[in-house]
């Protein structure tokens, strides 16, 4: 999975996982400990309803602008399976940020043959760090 090396080559970059709060607590987060960071977590779809965050591209500006981040930043944006993301890293494109990548295999990556996630790509089946909240 590429971006695991992006992020550790570059310190500026910031992994953003646009999950729900459930998905976090259940299923886990990205663990950037290893390479001393945490990932930013803001619902691009708010639980349990799952509307829209009509507030997403401004929350996130605060966070970057917190960690000292800003529109040149590279920003890279994941989600389960890399919809959500994709649409979440469309919208800070369109906010005026230069550098956002959508991780498309997302943290549990595509349905296996027996319809489960997180054994044929993703974050996990990649073997990446995680953990649970």
């Amino acid at each position: 999975m590429a971006v695991w090396p992006a992020l550790k080559a570059d310190p500026q970059a910031v992994l953003v996982d646009v999950r729900s709060r459930a998905e976090w607590t259940f299923v886990g987060v990205p663990d950037l400990s290893p390479i001393g960071r945490e990932p930013v977590l803001l619902e691009w779809q708010r639980f349990p309803g799952m509307e829209p965050n009509a507030d997403f591209v401004d929350q996130l500006r605060s966070a970057l602008a917190e960690r000292g981040a800003g529109s040149e930043t590279p920003l890279y944006f994941l989600c389960r399976s890399g919809a959500r993301s994709a649409a979440a890293a469309a919208a800070m494109t369109a906010a005026g940020f230069r550098y956002c990548v959508n991780v498309s295999d997302g943290f549990e990556g595509s349905l296996d043959s027996e319809r489960h996630r997180g054994r044929s790509n993703g974050w996990k089946a990649a073997d990446l760090p995680w953990r649970q909240t």
